[in-house]
């Protein structure tokens, strides 16, 4: 799935500067205006723009596969939830999909909605799994505050939570995809995941912004211990 359909037009949108609004405000709606995947996103009705991140790293790795039970965790507005419904067929019964998340999140066919702290939703995620979870995903983060050292350390920290999260629910065998910040606290969680997993890949997808310093590690394999 490519961003920017047959006969796309390719105008660049141009955002003055309004009374009340900062600079840095208007280049990002800028930004936002002249995305192409924020564009397709749109046309195809995704929530977000993220969609086309797992969309690219499943066509790649083959993370879902039809039938399976997958949580989402930080999954609002819930573009991850949308692909992860539809590569599994949740919605036709065909698989379970829960998305966990602690802010509101509206309503996604053929997936249950946890609005929880991840911490605190073990009793109604097991019960709204109905089993082991074949896949984890996390495309959770930190809220930024400009300083790169401190946030990726926040966001850091949220990965070594979801890959705590996976060793609990995950079967033998599952798959875990979680975003990570580029730094010096990478290594660290590679070599965790490393334990925990038989094969794990560092990827930045197409659809993440060049500027960002997200990366996307995809672990396959899991080894059914807490290791490490």
């Amino acid at each position: 799935m490519k961003a920017g359909g047959r006969g796309a037009r390719n105008l660049r949108v141009r955002v003055k500067t309004a009374r009340g609004r900062k600079a840095s405000s208007t280049r990002w709606l800028a930004r936002q205006l002249n995305d192409p995947f924020v564009q397709e996103a749109q046309r195809l009705g995704f929530r977000s723009r993220a969609a086309f991140k797992l969309i690219q790293l499943d066509d790649k790795f083959r993370i879902l596969k039809k039938g399976q039970r997958v949580v989402d965790l930080g999954a609002a507005p819930g573009g991850w939830t949308q692909v992860a419904v539809a590569r599994t067929g949740a919605a036709e019964g065909g698989g379970a999909v829960v998305a966990v998340d602690i802010e509101k999140m509206e309503p996604v066919a053929g997936a249950r909605i946890l609005q929880k702290d991840i911490r605190e939703a073990s009793k109604a995620l097991r019960g709204a799994l109905g089993g082991p979870a074949d896949v984890v995903l996390s495309d959770m983060a930190a809220p930024t505050i400009g300083h790169r050292a401190t946030d990726h350390l926040r966001t850091m920290a949220l990965c070594e939570e979801a890959l705590a999260f996976a060793r609990d629910y995950l079967a033998p065998g599952g798959a875990f995809v979680v975003k990570a910040f580029a730094g010096g606290a990478h290594a660290d969680l590679m070599r965790a995941i490393n334990l925990a997993f038989e094969d794990a890949r560092t990827l930045k997808p197409p659809a993440s912004r060049p500027e960002s310093p997200e990366t996307y590690i995809v672990a396959k394999g899991y080894r059914g211990t807490k290791t490490g």
